[in-house]
């Protein structure tokens, strides 16, 4: 079909949808129902269908070609006005419609968000160019401009395309927390994930996929045909590993279900787990598909992959919703659609490889390399898993009272069987930044380290830019989070299964976990400045320690009166930050001139932190400062008044401290040609 066509097509396809939205919103008297204590559900309607209608006007291209800046912009205006006049017209006599803020404020965070996407999809376009090879340049000057413009390039799609990601697995949350809430339902779910998401992220995004990056794409620039036959055989050995845990663990869930079934809460926990155990090798094995992809420079189907899953969970708890189940019931429901979105992602990054991977039977000539692999990879599992093995210990110790029960040793247990829930709940929200930028930094800027292992000058600094871009988020992300937890907490999670209680508990738990979001970002960059190396082993010794001292803290805090779970997340927090510390003394040794950072970066670091504080003010006075409309809505308003006086203060604050780290993330320049806002030489 030629590009016309498929304009025309989409046009065709965008008035229909439009057509339909119109009658739907202006039928008279018409109430969705909330099934199941699912309530407002009509929001994320109006939030997706305004989604939907501003990406297909923008993808129509009446103002320009579907991704130029005009034509987002102007989709973006129209639609925004489009959405005002939908909910106002509500209001005509004889449709006995209502028409609240609450409405319109979702409708423009559908609009925001298509015209977001398309941005998106408008800047990996833009990368693709920059990471091109130019062949005009060359020296070392030039490599360090490439070096820079390509990774600078990559955080942005990176970032850009997890946020989307990350939107969504948002929503999900919202979903899962009305239908399961903080209850041992919700409980025995979260502790179902625990075993895929661990390993997805040991696997798929963290020790192999660290290990194997820097030999694929040594393999990938020196002869094509043999890093097919290497990730062929690595994909291999992976599903080959993950599916023999995947069999044992069934057979041992299945064993202790038949002798020792124990409390239903128990019982339920464990078949639980034995659904969503045949995730974890499907999601491990599309895990690294997606880091193949972005050694090729391919940032969006891991995003899509993700959107997957999240679509697919959101039905799935809708369903449970609408048919009234109950909520072990509505639990087998998701867990199921979990599975099933499973084998979708595995199909969408297969798909996404054909262009750049010939799957082949032949294994000859990578023995080496799959050795030297493996070699890494054992005790990488561990160094660059230290957060992923201190959120499983959290998760056993949180669980405890499902799995044995009330009491340990003969002494009451201090946690309850509604803890591990409202733990999962809360690990979402302090992830969100640190999925959306820390790792989206760590993940553009380890291919480049990889790369640059070779060049001291190079290499040393990226590692530099890599750290202070993860302190650029991390600080006001730490900050913004501590201050407006409550009303996070609640906007994300209040409502139907999950309690006001619950919220207190969730609230509690993140003050905890974010104050260390900026030491879990820079981490990830530290690990893979190791990686890219081939040292494996410092990581190791210190994420060994690091573990220890969580597990020393998890089970001494817990027992302190009032803390509860919350000892868990401040655990994890002291333990991370300590990691932080002796990963950056460790890795000093090996820098040019034995320094990680020099005092230009302490300086920006310094910067950076004021910036912070005044960003910290600013929120604080916006959360005082504005009225408490009651309810929900009142709660959105606060959150959303409080995050953009946040955005903009901090946004100030760097400016006129004249921090050039913004200007990195949002120039196409390179790092030695941006001006006033580039990195120093």
């Amino acid at each position: 079909m030629s590009p016309g066509a498929v304009r025309r097509a989409v046009r065709i396809f965008f008035f229909g949808f439009a057509a339909l939205l119109a009658f739907g919103t202006h039928w008279p008297s018409l109430r969705l129902p909330e099934p199941g204590g699912f309530t407002r559900m009509d929001l994320l309607l109006h939030a997706g269908a305004f989604f939907v209608w501003t990406s297909l006007l923008t993808a129509c291209g009446f103002f320009g070609a579907p991704l130029t800046r005009r034509n987002i912009a102007a989709s973006a205006v129209i639609g925004a006005v489009y959405a005002a006049l939908d909910e106002g017209t509500q209001a005509i006599p004889g449709l006995h419609r209502h028409v609240g803020l609450d409405d319109l404020l979702m409708n423009w965070t559908g609009v925001a968000l298509g015209a977001g996407g398309a941005a998106l999809a408008a800047l990996a376009k833009r990368a693709r160019t920059d990471r091109a090879p130019d062949a005009a340049l060359g020296g070392a000057d030039e490599e360090h401009d490439r070096a820079h413009r390509g990774v600078f390039a990559a955080v942005r799609v990176v970032a850009g395309l997890t946020f989307v990601s990350r939107l969504g697995g948002l929503a999900r949350d919202m979903a899962s927390s009305r239908v399961l809430g903080d209850t041992a339902e919700g409980s025995a779910f979260a502790f179902a994930f625990l075993i895929p998401n661990l390993f997805r992220r040991l696997f798929g995004e963290g020790a192999l996929s660290a290990a194997f990056i820097p030999i694929y794409t040594d393999e990938q620039g020196r002869d094509p045909t043999r890093s097919a036959r290497f990730a062929t055989v690595t994909i291999f050995l992976l599903a080959a590993l993950t599916m023999t845990i995947t069999l044992a663990l069934e057979a041992a869930l299945g064993l202790v279900l038949l002798l020792a079934p124990g409390s239903p809460e128990r019982a339920l926990t464990l078949r639980l787990t034995m659904v969503l155990l045949p995730y974890m090798p499907l999601v491990c094995t599309t895990a690294l598909m997606g880091g193949m992809l972005q050694v090729h420079g391919r940032f969006a189907p891991a995003a899509g992959a993700s959107i997957i899953l999240n679509v697919v969970i959101i039905a799935g708890a809708a369903a449970a919703a609408t048919l009234r189940v109950d909520r072990a019931t509505a639990a087998y429901v998701m867990a199921g659609a979990a599975l099933a979105s499973g084998f979708g992602q595995l199909a969408w990054c297969t798909w996404a490889l054909r262009p750049f991977v010939r799957w082949t039977r032949v294994a000859a000539g990578v023995g080496d390399s799959t050795r030297l692999m493996l070699k890494r990879f054992v005790p990488g599992a561990i160094g660059l898993g230290a957060l992923q093995v201190n959120t499983m210990i959290d998760g056993l110790i949180a669980s405890w009272p499902i799995l044995v029960g009330p009491t340990i040793f003969g002494l009451a247990y201090p946690l309850d069987d509604r803890s591990n829930a409202v733990l999962g709940y809360t690990q979402r929200l302090y992830q969100f930044p640190l999925g959306v930028f820390g790792l989206a930094i760590a993940t553009a800027v380890f291919p480049a380290l990889a790369r640059a292992a070779g060049n001291g000058a190079l290499f040393s600094e990226m590692v530099r830019r890599g750290v202070r871009l993860s302190l650029f988020i991390g600080l006001p992300a730490s900050a913004g989070l501590m201050i407006v937890r409550r009303d996070l907490v609640s906007v994300v999670f209040e409502g139907g299964a999950f309690s006001s209680e619950g919220v207190d508990r969730s609230a509690f738990i993140l003050m905890g976990y974010a104050g260390a979001v900026w030491a879990y970002s820079v981490n990830h960059t530290l690990v893979r400045a190791f990686y890219a190396r081939g040292d494996t082993r410092t990581p190791l010794r210190i994420s060994l320690a690091t573990v220890a001292l969580n597990l020393t803290g998890n089970v001494s805090l817990i027992w302190i009166p009032g803390m509860g779970e919350a000892g868990l997340a401040w655990s994890t927090a002291i333990s991370s930050t300590t990691q932080c510390v002796l990963l950056s003394r460790a890795l000093r040794g090996s820098m040019p001139g034995g320094r990680l950072l020099d005092g230009e970066d302490y300086a920006a670091i310094g910067r950076l932190a004021g910036a912070t504080m005044a960003m910290a003010l600013v929120t604080l006075a916006a959360v005082a400062l504005t009225p408490d409309l009651g309810g929900w809505i009142g709660r959105l308003v606060r959150l959303n008044v409080a995050l953009g006086a946040g955005v903009a203060s901090y946004g100030a604050a760097c400016a006129a401290l004249r921090t050039p780290e913004l200007g990195w993330l949002l120039s196409r320049r390179s790092a030695r040609g941006g001006g006033g806002v580039s990195p120093p030489a």
